[in-house]
């Protein structure tokens, strides 16, 4: 599409300034966020994810980052042969362009901003009052580029008595309320999962605060913040534990691997020491594990067939089918329980995820030639769309390795005024 159409789609004034970004490049221009431009000015994984997710769909992403240090994303997580990549920097800043600029001097501060000026969206991480120390508040920012959509995600969130404290994904478990249910009755609350979820978590609303405002602005011509505490999104997702609490006053503690709604519901050690997921959260489905047990006689009305008579007898439920489960192989309860139709599922490690029909049949996988790497295998595209598919250009990108192209094509500064800057590390 023209620059003007471009414009005109994503609600910009007729009068901006905002250059054409990836609206003639064949492999984006179907893509449903083609000819928008993220910035990214974040670090590590809160924010800066929701611009890989854009990226996915046809963004254009400018991974800003200080020309000394870069992103520390770049060092966390399993080293690889690229002393700027990790394992972790390439599966998740994939599909992003790196460019070098110092905010902390006055110089790089300007070019942000000629840049903002020529975006769609930008979205930092940093603790709140950082960037209005830089002189790029939403003050300065919202003057520049009134259209400007900001994605702003801290520990805390911008407002409240804790918005300046630090944070990270643990902490967002733990005084979101995740980590108090992890692990088992009268025990330590555990990690619920080594992945940084809260990280994750806060990125998808932060992804899809971004796309809501940009349908606003369509509308009006306006931007505007959108503001997530990545404690918020991890709060988000407990069911309810809120209403429990605020209308019988229960707290709900570690259940383990089980389940206070429903029983049998848990992980089961098969006969070669493998485990298997199974979720019973109706008499019928109770019916048909019995049934794939040849048990039959356990679903009736006198014994376990109605779920407050499974609930009362938890212990009694649950050994029996241990029992049964610890008698088989997992091939064979699998079997046994898919013939059936009983929900139930392999407790997958990586090896077996690797491994898994499914996984490959989906394209969960994604295979890509890194350079000085060979095959790299990450996570694939979610969500699936049937007409627009997402699709995965590249890997964490090397540093600065579209600093030149934005300063002298996006901008319009010449090559020696991009020899001076990189001289005085501006850039």
């Amino acid at each position: 599409m023209s620059d003007e159409n471009a414009q005109t789609a994503t609600g910009m004034p007729e009068n901006s300034e905002r250059a054409p970004s990836q609206e003639h490049d064949p492999q984006t221009t179907k893509l449903p966020m083609s000819g928008i431009r993220v910035i990214d000015v974040g670090t590590f994984l809160a924010g800066p994810y929701a611009a890989s997710v854009l990226g996915e769909f046809g963004a254009e992403i400018l991974k800003v980052e200080h020309p000394l240090a870069g992103d520390p994303m770049r060092r966390f997580g399993t080293a690889t042969k690229r002393h700027d990549a990790t394992l972790a920097w390439l599966s998740e800043a994939r599909n992003k362009k790196s460019v070098l600029i110092d905010l902390r001097q006055q110089e790089g501060v300007q070019l942000f901003l000629k840049l903002v000026g020529k975006s769609d969206v930008l979205i930092e991480n940093f603790r709140p009052g950082t960037m209005e120390e830089w002189g790029i508040g939403w003050k300065e920012l919202s003057e520049i580029n009134p259209g400007l959509v900001f994605l702003r995600v801290s520990g805390y969130g911008q407002t409240g008595p804790y918005r300046h404290r630090s944070g990270f994904a643990h902490i967002a478990h733990a005084f979101g309320g995740l980590s108090y249910l992890a692990g088992f009755p009268g025990e330590t609350p555990v990690v619920p999962g080594t992945a940084p979820l809260g990280d994750y978590l806060s990125s998808l609303y932060g992804a899809i605060g971004i796309m809501l405002a940009l349908r606003h602005r369509e509308k009006t011509g306006r931007g505007q913040i959108v503001d997530i505490g990545i404690y918020e999104a991890v709060f988000r997702h407990l069911d309810e534990i809120a209403a429990s609490y605020g209308l019988f006053g229960k707290i709900r503690e570690r259940e383990g691997a089980g389940s206070f709604v429903a029983v049998p519901h848990g992980h089961f050690r098969t006969r070669d020491d493998k485990w298997i997921a199974i979720a019973c959260t109706t008499d019928k489905m109770f019916e048909r594990l019995s049934e794939a047990m040849e048990r039959p006689e356990l679903a009736s009305s006198r014994l376990y067939g109605e779920q407050r008579k499974r609930l009362a007898a938890r212990d009694e439920v649950n050994r029996i089918v241990i029992e049964w489960v610890g008698s088989l192989s997992r091939e064979e309860v699998l079997s046994r329980c898919l013939e059936k139709e009983v929900p139930i599922g392999k407790v997958n490690s990586i090896a077996d995820i690797f491994e898994d029909e499914h996984f490959q049949a989906r394209g969960n996988l994604a295979r890509l030639e890194e350079p000085g790497l060979g095959e790299v295998v990450v996570p694939g595209v979610t969500p699936r769309l049937s007409l627009t598919p997402g699709q995965i250009n590249n890997l964490g990108p090397p540093m600065g390795n579209a600093t030149y192209e934005v300063m002298r094509e996006l901008l319009g500064l010449s090559a020696e005024e991009i020899k001076q800057l990189r001289q005085r590390k501006i850039i």
